[in-house]
């Protein structure tokens, strides 16, 4: 089974090669990963030529939505350990890109593809006390090594679905090595029970780090006085992530509210031609957040905010909050927003999204099929404080019961700190 594995691989791998002359993330995951093996040797043979080189810890996420997952464990297992030093790998160029500058780690790469020698050769140049895996992050190969050298490897935020390859008939092999791994921090009971069904016993039902991270992010109140004089004390609609599809049920939602509402509108994709389109729909009525400064804000319906990095922040102005997405694969993230205690709406595709599914049912989240439903829905809200105000403390105890994930898994990490790994010597040479 390893060779089917490692031969699907080198496939996976020429596939992405091939890939990269017509898309431009396939060719930053390839260059991305030029020269790889040089720079880890120079910057660990450094590390570790120092007179008393701290221990490693190596996190992994695959991208950006994996990392927001891994930071309050990052980031509380430095708080609690700062003489550690943390060893950040990403897969995908849009988790690695986007937090190359992260503080939070002493060293940022792109992890090599899941190769039996790159695995070898990884672990003889890093040499780690401990890994930890976030999510669905499984590469065999690697595993492999670090059951061979005796590290401890953890997986947190893991969930597991029927489906998966480890609950087929032809999982023998993928289980194996679930059983081998020191713990594996799961979101939810029906993780934890599937994995019983197939003799994985070492399991934990932590909860999921996210609600630890949108609770700290909420905490941080930078402020924004551009967006208070924006919004005015008038009801706000905050609308992340939206795609043009969500953008006309917004559009229709004003125009059946008229002044009533101001729109803070953050489009998943910030590029000039999309920003461009979507001004122009709107025409006189909207800014754009760059251009906001000096601009006569009482007369703007629509504020769009063309930057990155501040929405998870701007739903503190939200009376009630639109998720986009729904018209498409599916929703973006509604913690965000719940975490401020806002009523969140949204489109049909959101089943695949537990904690969405959860807030429907709680009577904190509401999907939309078109226009008129999210104006009923909208106007019914904000016609009725008492239910508004009803709607908004459940979604903030909905967040705020949930937290607790990232000290059970920091606790357990915590134990290997005092059980120092002897490492044996290099195996592979690194030039």
């Amino acid at each position: 089974m390893r060779l089917i594995y490692s031969t699907g691989i080198l496939f996976y791998y020429l596939f992405l090669r091939f890939a990269g002359l017509f898309s431009a993330k396939a060719r930053d995951w390839h260059y991305g990963r030029k020269e790889l093996f040089d720079k880890l040797s120079e910057v660990f043979s450094t590390h570790y030529a120092s007179e008393d080189p701290s221990p490693v810890v190596w996190f992994h996420c695959a991208s950006l939505g994996e990392f927001e997952q891994g930071r309050p464990v990052i980031e509380a297992f430095r708080a609690r350990h700062p003489g550690y030093t943390i060893l950040l790998t990403f897969f995908s160029p849009s988790g690695y890109i986007h937090k190359q500058q992260y503080q939070g780690a002493d060293y940022i790469f792109y992890l090599p593809i899941d190769t039996i020698y790159n695995a070898r050769r990884f672990v003889s140049i890093t040499r780690p006390q401990f890994v930890v895996f976030v999510k669905y992050e499984f590469w065999f190969n690697y595993l492999n090594e670090l059951f061979r050298h005796k590290i401890p490897v953890f997986t947190v935020s893991a969930i597991f679905r029927p489906n998966q390859h480890f609950f087929k008939w032809y999982g023998g092999w993928f289980r194996t090595h679930l059983r081998k791994i020191n713990r594996v921090f799961v979101q939810d009971d029906e993780s934890a029970e599937l994995l019983g069904l197939v003799d994985v016993k070492n399991v934990t039902v932590s909860g999921d780090t996210r609600f630890d991270r949108v609770t700290a992010i909420k905490e941080v109140q930078k402020p924004f006085p551009l967006i208070d004089r924006f919004t005015g004390g008038k009801h706000v609609v905050v609308a992340g992530s939206t795609w043009p599809p969500d953008d006309q049920l917004l559009l229709a939602l004003h125009e059946n509210t008229g002044d009533q509402l101001k729109f803070i509108i953050a489009p998943h994709e910030i590029n000039a031609s999309y920003i461009r389109e979507i001004s122009g729909r709107l025409g006189s009525k909207s800014v754009l957040y760059s251009e906001a400064p000096g601009t006569d804000l009482s007369s703007r319906q629509f504020l769009i905010i063309d930057s990155v990095g501040i929405l998870s922040q701007l739903y503190r102005y939200a009376s009630v909050a639109y998720i986009g997405g729904g018209f498409g694969v599916g929703i973006h993230n509604t913690l965000e927003a719940a975490a401020y205690g806002v009523p969140i709406f949204f489109g049909p595709n959101y089943q695949r999204f537990r904690e969405a599914r959860e807030m429907t049912a709680e009577g904190i989240a509401f999907s939309v099929m078109n226009a008129n439903e999210l104006t009923l829905g909208v106007v019914g809200l904000l016609s009725n404080q008492s239910h508004l105000e009803e709607v908004s403390h459940k979604a903030g105890e909905y967040v705020r019961t949930r937290t607790g994930a990232t000290s059970i898994i920091v606790d357990e990490l915590s134990k290997q700190v005092h059980e120092p790994l002897h490492y044996p010597a290099p195996a592979i040479k690194s030039s």
